[in-house]
């Protein structure tokens, strides 16, 4: 089947023998897969999670059977230069750009910045601040999960409404109660250096609980949904139902550096909530569960991914009743300066690790901020795994690595 390539042109090469020539890149082509190396043109359809941002990945194929050869992330495409960004921001406005470039884990995001800036101020944060933070960090999963199994589980359906979506009743639940307490559907900024910005409201306990029930009934229906997808998309491109695709070994894993579903299902049990337990999680250990595969496919990726939903269920049930009273912020000063010094800060959000390094000169703004995104490692190890991948298969390879696009680049 032929796809629209657009060939690539080595400019280093031609400038040195050719300096006057015309790099433009030629116009798209119709040829057949495998006789030029360029860009795939793939529509992954609307929802799909790689489909919100710019993203690249040039792959080379085999002719028969069509395979991927090799594959190359290519990113930079978007949200560029968000490290200096927050170098020219106060401590406090520095929260929204954080809370930014990871949309489906925004509260995550901005947690981690908060507690990175709290080390470098030695402020100590109300203990019921730091359980609603664990709160919404949970609920933030939740959402970020469902999110990325919605968007392979509709791959068969094009022009399907995500209405129409198993999950989307508890993901729209989960969101209902996120906007309660912070005003905000996609961008929450419900987090302040300090604590968090407004308690929670009456009867917001009911609107958790009640997305939990949700979800409960929901998830069953959306992993058959995701297990379905996968069939038909290797069945349709002439490959037993049950083919393991886009494997990423133990080891590869751990040299790209991956972590979160990504990891767990090549074998790496890692997750830091139980093993550097931050905000309240120390005191939650009895209710939560790690899951983790062996076999490293996307089908593995995404069973992890939602397994660990189903645990994390308990979880967020356990961190509404343990909730203490108390005040949910510290007052600061009209002017927050943070002392020469450095802090690191990490959490574990659905896709895996988010960190936050600052360096501070003891200025309003910090000297050097640096972020470790979950996507960007995630994305690397597509090189390793993808080769040997289906054609047809690769909507649901990629969709598998749980990235976010603004994720990507810093």
């Amino acid at each position: 089947m032929p796809h629209q390539v657009r060939p690539t042109v080595n400019s280093r090469a031609h400038s040195a023998t050719m300096p006057c020539m015309d790099l433009t890149p030629a116009s798209p082509t119709l040829v057949t897969t495998g006789a030029a190396i360029g860009d795939l043109h793939l529509d992954l359809g609307e929802i799909h999670p790689s489909g919100h941002g710019g993203f690249r990945l040039q792959c080379s194929f085999s002719d028969a059977p069509i395979r991927v050869t090799r594959a190359t992330p290519v990113p930079g495409l978007l949200h560029r230069g968000t490290e200096k960004l927050l170098e020219v921001r106060d401590y406090r406005s520095g929260l929204m750009l954080a809370n930014r470039h990871d949309w489906l884990s925004a509260v995550t995001s901005e947690v981690t910045m908060a507690l990175a800036a709290e080390s470098l101020l030695g402020l100590q944060v109300p203990p019921r601040a730091t359980w609603l933070r664990t709160l919404l960090c949970e609920m933030n999963r939740a959402m970020a999960a469902l999110s990325h199994l919605m968007g392979v589980a509709a791959l068969p359906g094009e022009g399907i409404s995500p209405v129409q979506m198993p999950g989307a009743a508890a993901r729209e639940a989960w969101q209902l109660a996120l906007e309660r307490i912070s005003g905000g559907r996609l961008h929450a900024m419900v987090t302040r250096i300090g604590g968090i910005a407004a308690d929670a409201p009456d009867g917001w306990a009911g609107d958790v609980r009640r997305a939990i029930d949700i979800t409960e009934r929901e998830l069953p229906v959306l992993m058959a949904a995701v297990r379905q997808t996968i069939s038909a998309v290797l069945t349709a491109s002439g490959y037993p139902p049950d083919e393991c695709i886009a494997v990423l070994s133990t080891a590869d894993a751990t040299g790209y550096g991956v972590s979160g579903p990504v990891a767990r299902a090549s074998g790496l049990d890692l997750d830091l909530r139980r093993d550097d337990p931050p905000l309240a999680y120390a005191d939650l250990q009895d209710a939560l569960t790690v899951i983790t595969a062996d076999s490293g496919d996307a089908a593995a990726r995404y069973e992890v991914l939602g397994n660990q939903l189903a645990a994390d269920l308990p979880l967020i049930a356990a961190c509404l009743e343990r909730l203490p009273s108390g005040e949910v912020s510290v007052p600061l000063p009209k002017v927050v300066r943070a002392p020469e010094g450095t802090a690191y800060a990490w959490l574990e959000s659905a896709t895996g690790i988010t960190g936050v390094f600052l360096v501070s000169t003891g200025e309003t703004t910090p000297w050097r901020v640096r972020l470790r995104t979950p996507s960007y490692a995630n994305v690397q190890s597509m090189t390793a795994a993808m080769p040997g991948t289906p054609l047809g298969a690769l909507p649901v390879a990629i969709g598998s690595f749980m990235f976010v696009v603004g994720d990507l680049d810093h």
